[in-house]
């Protein structure tokens, strides 16, 4: 049947092929000679493995293996160039080789959802061009660092898979715009998503979060989805705590922070022959309460952000967001919203 099919398009040169719903557990050698097809619809068959005479379509821009039977991941894929957009969703893919991801130089669009992944490669930042990742009902467990170079990213997918954390370099992903990592195991959101100045939509739901972090506030979330997670709640407890003793590095690095702030400082210009030094103190927080610098000793507080507030159309009731605190002294001051966090 699908040998027909490839005789009759070699009569038109078509740009388009659908043979999908078609019961193929091959793809005839007669596809190579259809070099003119942009698009290649192979969706909904059983297919297992892919002739090399298809790295002779050029031209291939869209292909859709979708719901085949594929156990590994087609090297012969990196072969073609042009493509844009590969659909691999509902296959028995249980890992990348590394080497597959070297030729998609051109693609945007990748659908790998309902697979067998316990790991993305390294290599995965090789998508130079990805503006579409999906990764949907794996078994991901988490993600290498090298997936936060994807700067060209708009819109990832990961729910259903078994993340408990994401990278620290998550804010390097400047160009997202949605994030759906529902149903996982995620116990923290790192202080870097941030910087995903672009994020709009932020699904969270059915984890093991209890707090968010600092700059949430300042994302220009559009929805948030946080259901089904432990939050943590309102519910003050009266506690007063006394002031801590500081390290002298603590003590030393708070001193230098303060002095870096005066312009005419003998320590601005000496720091510059320093490296180490100004890498150390580029780690430095900043306290919630009095806006002072501070390196590793704070104390964790919490703030509750109302949803309405944040103009999340979506999202009802308090959210609970990381607030970070210099010293006792400052928690115990007066007039902030800030509480300190009891664990049961």
């Amino acid at each position: 049947m699908a040998d027909a099919v490839l005789i009759r398009a070699l009569k038109g040169q078509p740009k388009t092929l659908n043979l999908c719903n078609r019961h193929l557990d091959k793809i005839p050698k007669a596809i190579g000679k259809l070099e003119c097809v942009c698009q290649l619809n192979l969706k909904n068959n059983k297919i297992k493995k892919l002739p090399p005479e298809l790295t002779h379509l050029f031209q291939l821009q869209v292909l859709n293996l979708g719901n085949n039977a594929f156990e590994e991941f087609p090297q012969l894929l990196q072969h073609l160039h042009n493509l844009e957009k590969l659909h691999f969703f509902c296959n028995k893919i249980s890992e990348i080789p590394p080497t597959c991801l070297n030729g998609f130089k051109s693609l945007t669009f990748l659908n790998l959802n309902n697979n067998r992944l316990q790991t993305l490669p390294p290599e995965i930042c090789n998508l130079l061009n990805i503006q579409f990742l999906s990764v949907d009902n794996n078994q991901l467990r988490d993600l290498p660092v090298e997936f936060c170079a994807l700067t060209t990213l708009q819109e990832f997918h990961a729910a259903g898979n078994q993340l408990i954390s994401l990278p620290l370099e998550f804010g390097y992903l400047t160009c997202l715009q949605r994030l759906h990592l529902q149903k996982n195991k995620i116990r923290e959101l790192p202080e870097g998503i941030g910087k995903c100045y672009q994020l709009r939509v932020l699904d969270v739901a059915a984890n093991e979060l209890r707090i968010f972090p600092t700059e949430l506030s300042g994302l220009p979330l559009k929805e948030l989805h946080c259901e089904e997670n432990p939050l943590l709640q309102h519910l003050p407890v009266h506690s007063l705590q006394e002031e801590e003793v500081l390290a002298l590095k603590e003590i030393s690095v708070r001193f230098v922070m303060r002095s870096l702030r005066d312009r005419y400082s003998y320590l601005r210009k000496a720091i510059r022959r320093y490296p180490d030094l100004r890498d150390m103190l580029a780690q430095c927080s900043k306290c919630a309460v009095c806006g002072e610098a501070f390196l590793n000793t704070w104390l964790e507080c919490v703030h509750f952000l109302d949803a309405k507030g944040m103009n999340l159309g979506n999202a009802i009731g308090k959210i609970p967001v990381r607030a970070l605190l210099c010293s006792y002294k400052c928690f115990n001051s007066q007039d902030h919203a800030y509480y300190g966090v009891a664990f049961p």
